[in-house]
């Protein structure tokens, strides 16, 4: 008798119609409702390591917790950013991006793409968060992370490079492109706002096949020496005379490619 109503209650929380409709009521809630995945239970806090422990099969009653977790991680989001942000308003902002991931991907399949996102976030995202990293959101296969301390966000990047390097996929290779800038964005909810958010979103993008370019604002807050200090040096980045002007950045902003310093030999 115990073995049949354990199975009824196995088959009646895996019922489809049910496991949709708790689906349905959580895209209603607060939060991400598709929290649970790997996408977003990587790194760390109390929401995050609850969700890795539950079943990851289907099942009404797996969605239900996971709800309760999604509500719990937005809560937790929101007071972070309340509580941790610095006292001068200054952050680093880093953008990341995969360097040919889209041509990749249409060759690759929905399938691939998935299964990549899923191990470059459980590579990536935890490095962030090891240097103290707040993941903003999840672009596609990019992110904005949030710093409190620039050389942290430098820490960060190229700790997460590293361990990117060591992922290969279906005979891809990612590579990351990344951008920082040091400035006052507007906090907004779960995410920011302003001009600084846009010119680290354009550092990203001179990144080009793989850099990590840093704006004057970002250098300035490290300095030469503490760059020397992390192993790093920054050679000023110049557009070609004939390329366009770099739009949605001060027209005086300097920018740096930033790289592991020279082995002396």
């Amino acid at each position: 008798m115990t073995g049949s109503v354990a199975k009824w209650v196995r088959d009646t929380d895996r019922q489809p119609q049910l496991v949709d409709a708790v689906r349905r009521i959580r895209r209603a809630l607060p939060g991400d409702p598709a929290f649970g995945d790997p996408l977003s239970t990587a790194g760390p806090g109390g929401a995050r390591a609850a969700a890795r422990l539950i079943d990851a099969g289907p099942g009404a009653s797996r969605e239900v917790s996971m709800a309760a977790l999604q509500v719990l991680q937005a809560v937790l989001e929101k007071a972070e950013r309340a509580w941790g942000s610095p006292a001068d308003g200054e952050v680093t902002i880093v953008f990341t991006d995969l360097v040919g991931f889209s041509s990749w991907s249409l060759s690759a399949g929905d399938g691939a793409t998935l299964s990549l996102l899923r191990e470059v976030a459980t590579t990536v995202e935890p490095a962030m968060s090891e240097y103290g990293g707040q993941v903003v959101k999840r672009l596609g296969d990019g992110l904005m992370v949030v710093f409190d301390h620039p050389d942290k966000a430098v820490e960060a990047v190229f700790a997460a490079r590293a361990a990117l390097a060591t992922v290969t996929h279906d005979g891809y290779r990612p590579r990351m492109r990344v951008g920082l800038h040091t400035g006052k964005p507007q906090p907004i909810g779960a995410d920011w706002f302003g001009v600084d958010v846009n010119v680290a979103a354009r550092m990203m993008e001179l990144g080009g096949n793989g850099n990590v370019v840093m704006s004057g604002n970002t250098y300035d807050a490290i300095g030469a020496e503490r760059l020397a200090e992390l192993g790093l040096v920054a050679k000023r980045y110049r557009r070609g005379l004939l390329a366009a002007p770099q739009r949605g950045v001060p027209e005086d902003l300097r920018m740096f490619v930033l790289r592991p310093a020279p082995t002396p030999r």
